[in-house]
């Protein structure tokens, strides 16, 4: 007994032309083909390198130029913080020239100006300076000492006049600062001030008089004294040297 095989159609179709495609195959891996796909390979690598380092110089314009405003900014910046030092040598000139001028014109060198200050401008007002307290203290050593003078002064008089005395001491030719004031009575009748005012005492120069006046040397004491002639241990008797105003 024996058996045949029975081979479907389209498979023996196929199985006869695997030779065909084999041999297609086998035409198609030619050396020239190979090359072929080594350079379309080549192109795609190329292509993606190229996209790469376009999106890559692109992204460093953008982080470039980020930090070419961040130094902009920054040089603008040192620019303005630099600008007030420009001509500081000179700006020190004329300040230190200012100031020289300030001291001649409006600080005393001795408690009878002061004093005589103080008097004028009570007298001017129209009121009555019955008690000046003095004390210092030293504020500024070397060639441009100051000593610093706090006064403590009671006035009298009608109100109005009293304010008139107040305004006039902070508009003063001599430099008074006003550190309080204490004002008893009615407006309508007599007013008792008690104020207290603080100037600085410079060294003399060569345009101030010539008569020195000694000053006390305890910063901390306190001296009370009346307006003209004034008594005091350690500060000379004052005269209306310094005149009115």
């Amino acid at each position: 007994m024996s058996t045949t095989a029975i081979v479907p159609p389209n498979q023996s179709s196929f199985l006869r032309q695997v030779p065909q495609l084999t041999a297609r195959a086998r035409a198609l891996i030619t050396t020239m083909n190979l090359h072929y796909a080594g350079v379309a390979l080549l192109v795609i690598l190329d292509l993606y390198l190229i996209i790469h380092l376009v999106l890559i110089g692109q992204a460093l314009k953008a982080h470039n130029e980020e930090a070419l405003a961040q130094q902009g900014i920054a040089l603008k910046t040192a620019e303005l913080q630099a600008k007030p030092l420009r001509g500081l040598d000179a700006k020190l000139v004329d300040s230190t020239a200012a100031a020289d001028k300030f001291y001649a014109k409006r600080l005393p060198y001795a408690y009878s100006q002061v004093a005589a200050e103080l008097g004028a401008l009570t007298k001017h007002e129209g009121v009555r300076l019955s008690r000046v307290q003095y004390a210092q203290n030293a504020a500024l050593s070397g060639a441009d000492a100051l000593t610093e003078v706090h006064m403590d002064a009671s006035v009298s008089g009608d109100y109005r006049p009293i304010v008139q005395f107040i305004n006039a001491a902070e508009r003063d030719k001599m430099f008074f600062v006003i550190g309080g004031i204490n004002l008893t009575g009615q407006q309508t009748g007599q007013v008792n001030l008690r104020i207290r005012l603080t100037t600085w005492l410079r060294q003399p120069n060569g345009d101030d008089m010539t008569a020195d006046l000694p000053i006390p040397n305890d910063s901390k004491s306190a001296v009370e004294s009346e307006p003209v002639p004034v008594a005091a241990p350690a500060i000379p008797n004052f005269t209306a040297r310094g005149g009115k105003r």
